[in-house]
């Protein structure tokens, strides 16, 4: 299995050199050259399988030239096994919500929310492919609240990592940031920047972009653009799917803002997983509702802050990905549209390719207010409290959207602890949820972060002075 670049001119790369890489030299994602088929004995053991066991299929299938299946299962039982960092057994249960509505819990780990799922194999990954090389690693990450405090959770005291964790100043709640800020990790460099989380993402390109920097730097990041990232999530659409589907499909809500999750329950269908249709639920900053709905794929010109801060995101980097599967796998096509986007900050999604989209998604955009109402119904009619990602999901099943008719099991994503955004519940349902017991010291840690401008070179400056894998 090799990875091959969405635009088209760099070299092929193995498995541990993509999500080492994270962003091709070329500017584009990695994706692999075909797609692999899971083994009919996950079908004839859905009921045993457990999420190690399609963690390990999925990662065998998309690294065999890297990893043979024990190592793939012994990565898998060190991240998700009896004696990992999350507090079900399951890692991601499902709770029947209904008659047909599940809800799938992503929050069990380390740092609360559904990114612990892939940055604990990550962590794995990383400590397997640097054992092997004897080299270190300066690992950055932009995040608009939970992809850094999983990063935090997944690469505290890695000897051969430095982490530096970029998010907006002054925009995420007081939990998510103190999973980036009081670690007490000598090897964690969190990074206050004066803007939004779309900024926080240009910089990390502008980095990956400086070829001398990113290979002086050895730089690897742990976004959603991690191949990684997109293996490891699509498990968990795997075991539910496998889990409900019985003879028909099972479908999908997710809440959604740089389309690494969504994307991954596409990865689980296009690997044979009975996956139905996938409605993607956004808050204000709507670029995919808007793109699914017009075929117009363009950015606002500034996020909107809303009560679900981790999708306020208006340039969702792995819809990149869709769009080349979409075009045929057409990289010079893809190229151009981007370098489009680069310049004018949109482009018109082929017809043809919109209609392949269409065929496996829907997608509407969700109001504060209607995410608010959705959190009181729920634990009205349910008794579940959801943070207000979770909650748009719920909304957005409630509404529906054009070409979303499931037939079938019904699955929701819930996507972070409701804990994490204490006061925005308290609001909406009179009920303020408690931390988990693991993370009740929390809050007695002290915190350390610097300030940084928006600006790519000043972020250069300070990785160059703390990062002790540059050369």
């Amino acid at each position: 299995m090799r990875y091959v670049s969405t635009r088209g001119q760099a070299p092929a790369a193995s498995f541990l050199d993509a999500i080492l890489r994270g962003l091709a030299p070329d500017g584009g994602l990695y994706v692999p050259e075909s797609w692999p088929s899971l083994r009919p004995y996950l079908r004839e053991n859905r009921g045993a399988m457990g999420h190690a066991g399609a963690a390990a299929e999925a990662l065998y299938l998309f690294a065999e030239d890297d990893l043979s299946f024990a190592g793939a299962a012994a990565l898998a039982n060190e991240a998700y096994g009896p004696e990992s960092r999350f507090a079900h057994p399951a890692v991601a249960p499902l709770r029947q919500l209904d008659g047909r509505t599940w809800l799938m819990e992503l929050f069990h780990g380390p740092s609360l929310a559904f990114k612990d799922v892939a940055m604990q194999l990550i962590g794995a990954l990383y400590g397997e492919a640097l054992a092997r090389s004897g080299e270190r690693l300066t690992v950055v990450c932009a995040t608009s609240g939970d992809t850094g405090g999983a990063a935090v959770e997944a690469l505290k005291g890695a000897g051969a990592v430095d982490l530096f964790v970029m998010l907006p100043k002054g925009r995420v709640s007081e939990v998510q940031r103190r999973f980036m800020t009081a670690s007490g990790a000598s090897n964690v460099h969190p990074i206050l920047i004066d803007g939004d989380f779309d900024d926080c993402q240009a910089i990390l390109k502008a980095l990956f972009a400086d070829k001398a920097f990113a290979e002086g730097a050895s730089l690897s990041g742990v976004n959603s653009i991690s191949w990684a990232r997109i293996v490891a999530q699509a498990a968990y659409f795997v075991t539910a799917s496998y889990a409900l589907g019985g003879d028909g499909p099972v479908n999908f809500v997710v809440p959604t803002g740089n389309f690494g999750d969504a994307f991954a329950g596409y990865v689980a269908k296009k690997m044979g997983a009975p996956v139905g249709r996938i409605l993607l639920a956004t808050n204000a900053n709507d670029i995919l509702a808007r793109t699914m709905a017009t075929g117009r794929y363009t950015r606002a010109a500034q996020s909107n802050a809303t009560i679900s801060p981790a999708m306020d995101i208006q340039v969702a980097s792995n819809f990149e990905r869709l769009v080349f599967e979409c075009t045929g796998r057409d990289a010079d096509r893809t190229r151009a549209l981007y370098a489009a986007f680069a310049q004018s900050g949109g482009f018109d999604v082929p017809a043809a390719a919109l209609d392949a989209m269409r065929g496996t998604f829907s997608a509407i955009a969700i109001s504060d207010d209607e995410t608010r109402a959705a959190m009181k119904a729920v634990h009205a009619s349910t008794g579940e409290l959801l943070c207000p990602h979770s909650a748009i999901a719920a909304a957005a099943a409630m509404k529906g959207a054009e070409g979303w008719n499931p037939d079938g099991p019904v699955v929701l994503l819930a996507t972070a602890h409701p804990a994490k955004f204490p006061d925005t519940v308290e609001a909406a349902t009179g009920v303020t949820p408690p931390l988990p017991a693991h993370c009740a010291t929390l809050f007695d840690r002290p915190e350390r972060a610097d300030a940084l401008p928006n600006d790519a070179e000043a972020v250069k400056r300070y990785v160059r002075e703390r990062s002790r894998a540059w050369r």
